[in-house]
Order: structure tokens, then C-alpha cells, then sequence
């Protein structure tokens, strides 16, 4: 058994999002972090590591920077890492994403006893489509907004969380799975990790490395081949503190009533 994880890079949407001429996010003059849900799938292989034994391969896509990201997940416990970048594929949305992905992880090797590890959704976009877009494009069954995982030989069992309760759904190897941030808590790097992190392999593949594979056409990748156009990025303006009614007894309870009359809520 094996596992590759799919992480992104993302803004820290925390502060002001910067927008360049051609609608793309500025995203040199941002802070970055690693896309909290790709921390709990990543955290998911980890587990799968700790339980089996296997190999754990990290693969991002972005700039060369996101090194540091990709190192940070070697300390944590990953085996090897492999960066995809090239100028080819920048400005990419969601579709041509997926494409270029699903040529890495071909490359990288796609076995009978491998499982994809994605997190639900990226903060920067919220599409929670690249997942999925990966997984058809590989032939792929695919399960998404885990939340319980047990892996049981050349199968595994996962519990799907749906808006009114679970789902539990039994699926052969290989296959995709989403994550969400009720499956389980990072772990930290460790102090081991981190000094091992610089020594295990890393790769980088470029549009070089990748051409010879059907999926990747610069028609279908980077800025030209994305369908989506995105006419406008910001910030929501930050909700307001509210009002906060303190006390238990009759006459706060009197006036919570009589605030909730006025906006027509009871």
C-alpha cells in the first residue's frame, strides 16, 4: 500500500487579498500557508504510515517557493515530495489544475494499492473540485468529505459525512479520497523530522518532464486552457462584534424578545 498527497500553497486569506491586472491573485506580496484541508489529509497518509508501513509522497503544485511547504511535510513524516512547477502551467484554475496534477501522479506511479489523499477544498477558491477532477481523470473511484478512515488490506472503509448524518461506503484500492477537518488533528514536526527533511528525496517536474503525457496540452493548461474567468477577487468586509445581552433573568430575557420582535426573527 502506498499514498500520495495532493497539498496547495495558499494564500493566508486571513489578510487582505491581493488582485493582479489580469484577475489572478497577487500572490508573492501574500503571506502563505499550507491549505488547512490538505493538513488533515495529510495527516490521514501519515496514520495509514504509521498503521502499515507506507510510503507517503507529498505533490504540490506552484511556484518554486512552496519548497518550504513541501520540506515542512517531510518533517512531519513524509517520505518523498515532488514540486510541479513551470511557468507552462501558472494562472491554471481548477480544470486545467486537475490535468496537470493527474500527469504528475501518473509519473509518480498510480498502483492497485494506492490511495490519493486530497483536502476537501482549497481557502482560496472554495471550488472543492480539483479532488474530484483528478480522480475522474485518472479512472479513479472516489469518495469525498471523509471522516473516518480503516483500511482493511486491499480495501478500505470510510465513513462520508453528509449535511443530516454519515454514510458508510466500502471502496477498492486505488481509489481518491476528500478530507475534511473532522477527520483527525496534524500532527507537529518533529525535531528528527526536521533535521531528516533535507536529506529524503525531492523532486521538481517541470512542463519538460510532463509534455509526453496525453492530459498536458498548453491548450488545456495554464491561463490559456482554464475555462473559468475569475472578473473579481476580494476581501468580505468583517461582520460587525453583534450585541451581546448578558444575565438570566427575567428582564434580559424580556429584551432579547422584544430585539428579536423588532427584526421580525419571532
Amino acid at each position: 500500500m502506498k499514498a500520495i498527497v495532493c497539498v496547495k500553497q495558499v494564500p493566508d486569506t486571513s489578510g487582505k487579498v491581493a488582485v493582479k491586472a489580469d484577475g489572478t491573485m497577487d500572490r508573492a506580496s501574500m503571506a502563505t500557508i499550507t491549505n488547512p484541508d490538505d493538513m488533515n489529509a495529510i495527516e490521514a497518509a501519515l496514520k495509514l504510515k504509521d498503521e502499515t508501513g507506507c510510503e507517503v509522497t507529498v505533490v504540490s503544485m506552484g511556484p518554486p517557493p512552496a519548497e518550504g511547504m513541501l520540506r515542512e511535510l517531510l518533517a512531519m513524516g513524509a517520505d518523498k515530495a515532488v514540486l510541479v512547477s513551470g511557468r507552462e502551467f501558472g494562472g491554471s484554475d481548477t480544470y486545467a489544475t486537475s490535468q496537470i496534477l493527474a500527469a504528475a501522479l501518473k509519473k509518480i506511479g498510480v498502483d492497485d494499492e494506492t490511495i490519493v489523499f486530497c483536502g476537501r477544498q482549497a481557502i482560496d477558491g472554495d471550488t472543492a473540485q480539483v479532488g474530484p477532477q483528478i480522480a475522474e481523470k485518472l479512472n479513479l473511484p472516489q469518495v469525498t468529505y471523509v471522516s473516518e478512515i480503516k483500511a482493511e488490506g486491499k480495501k478500505i472503509t470510510v465513513q462520508r459525512m453528509l449535511e443530516d448524518g454519515y454514510m458508510t461506503i466500502e471502496v477498492a484500492l486505488p481509489c481518491l479520497l476528500t478530507c475534511i477537518k473532522e477527520l483527525n488533528e496534524p500532527r507537529y514536526m518533529s525535531v528528527g523530522g526536521i533535521v531528516e527533511a533535507y536529506s529524503k528525496p525531492y523532486e521538481v517536474y517541470d512542463f519538460n518532464t510532463l509534455k509526453d503525457d496525453p492530459l498536458i496540452d498548453l491548450d488545456t493548461i495554464g491561463l490559456k486552457g482554464s475555462p473559468t474567468n475569475v472578473y473579481k477577487s476580494f476581501s468580505p468586509p468583517v461582520k460587525g462584534a453583534g450585541m451581546m445581552l448578558e444575565g438570566a433573568d427575567k428582564a434580559t430575557c424580556d429584551k432579547l424578545v422584544s430585539l428579536l420582535d423588532e427584526k421580525h426573527l419571532i
